[in-house]
């Protein structure tokens, strides 16, 4: 058997690299690691198996020198940076290379930024057929929205461009509308928006009861900037969130899934501004016509009831007057009536002192005196029986001509 010396097999191998990769190649892959060093990129690039929990099968090392690196940012833009981040799925025209000392490298001629902005359309996708069968996609949306929202967490990086904006335009507005803004800070891109984020919705979910609302704010950025807003963690915390969740992630077309689980998605912090104020606006609109509403009843109330009291006095007036005009009439009849009648009273009263006159007349005990009859006293007391005196008694008796005076010697 052959033995070869170590330099020997990797020539080998380099001979063999380049006879079998003489051009460059398209790879996809994940990066697990990525470190920037005098300007130029460091990847790891790995291959898990199909499903998460599979280890990884396939590893290499990657570099994108300097100038290819500057060069592919004059072309790409920022999406080149937010695509070669960890964790991303990208697709890299390689150079295979393979040196006796250093071994097997994969030298970065180009990258497809298309590619990972699929593969996370794809994972946003699956993330909302997940958030879809769980209940949780409209949950947000179904909370009750409070009549004024003045409370407000905000979830947002102190760094943000938008925060600043979102402030002011709150505390400039022309309503004088008055609001307590608190930050929960958290990174709002990169790798460590999911744990950070997180953190915050949860510290957001133990104050829950002194807010009204809950905002997550970020400036302007690319798609790939946006990605971390789909991780299912972050949107399935934020659809439980117990208070409305308005965002103001800064993008004009692109929906995130956080945007899709949120009360309100707006394009801009300012419009997460003015959407409050909006809001705001609306109920005070609500009370000054409640207001309004209120006046006009209590003046139509007034004015009918001023209506009426004034009826009231009228009538009052004209039956007063009416009644002093019969009191009147009936002064005047009896004035005129009084003579009249004083004189048939008083031919009425002599009548019957006349009669009264005949009758005490008729019983004046001398009437009866004259007539033959007499009165028999005893002791100045009218005897009416035999039974009231006794043999002995002296007795008066009176008749029409005088009195004289008896004894009673046996009675009957």
């Amino acid at each position: 058997m052959t033995t070869y010396t170590l330099l020997d097999l990797n020539t080998h191998i380099r001979y063999a690299v380049a006879l079998n990769f003489p051009e460059p190649v398209w790879i996809t892959a994940e990066i697990a690691q990525a470190d920037e060093a005098r300007g130029h990129l460091f990847l790891e690039l790995v291959q898990k198996g199909d499903t998460e929990e599979d280890s990884i099968v396939a590893q290499a090392a990657a570099i994108l020198w300097q100038r290819q690196y500057e060069q592919l940012r004059l072309r790409l833009g920022r999406t080149l940076d937010e695509a070669l981040c960890e964790g991303r799925q990208v697709r890299l025209q390689v150079r295979v290379d393979f040196h006796e000392r250093y071994g097997l490298k994969l030298i970065v001629l180009d990258a497809d930024p298309a590619y990972t902005i699929g593969r996370l359309a794809l994972q946003r996708r699956h993330t909302l057929e997940r958030l879809e069968e769980l209940g949780l996609l409209k949950r947000n949306r179904s909370l009750p929205l409070p009549l004024v929202l003045q409370r407000i967490a905000i979830l947002s990086s102190e760094e943000a461009a938008g925060l600043q904006d979102f402030r002011e335009h709150l505390r400039q507005n022309p309503f004088g509308f008055a609001f307590r803004l608190k930050l929960f800070s958290t990174a709002v891109q990169g790798e460590k928006l999911e744990i950070e984020f997180l953190n915050a919705l949860h510290q957001v979910n133990q104050q829950a009861t002194t807010f009204d609302c809950a905002v997550v704010l970020r400036g302007g950025g690319t798609r790939l900037d946006l990605s971390g807003f789909d991780a299912f963690s972050v949107c399935q915390a934020a659809a439980l969130l117990p208070i409305p969740l308005i965002t103001g992630i800064g993008h004009e077309t692109d929906e995130t899934v956080l945007d899709h689980v949120a009360y309100a998605a707006l394009k801009t912090p300012t419009a997460v501004a003015d959407f409050i104020l909006q809001h705001n606006l609306f109920f005070e609109n609500e009370l000054l016509y409640c207001a309004d509403q209120i006046n006009e009843y209590t003046r139509r109330y007034l004015h009918q009831h001023y209506i009426q009291l004034a009826s009231w006095e009228t009538t009052a007036r004209w039956a007063a007057q009416a009644h002093l005009r019969s009191a009147q009439q009936q002064l005047v009849h009896a004035e005129q009536a009084l003579p009249t009648l004083l004189s048939r009273m008083l031919h009425y009263a002599h009548r019957h002192l006349d009669r009264a006159q005949a009758f005490c007349e008729a019983l004046d005990p001398s009437v009866a005196l004259r007539r033959g009859f007499s009165l028999t006293r005893k002791n100045g007391r009218v005897i009416t029986s035999a039974s009231e005196v006794k043999p002995g008694d002296i007795i008066e008796t009176e008749v029409a001509d005088g009195i004289f005076q008896a004894r009673v010697e046996k009675d009957k």
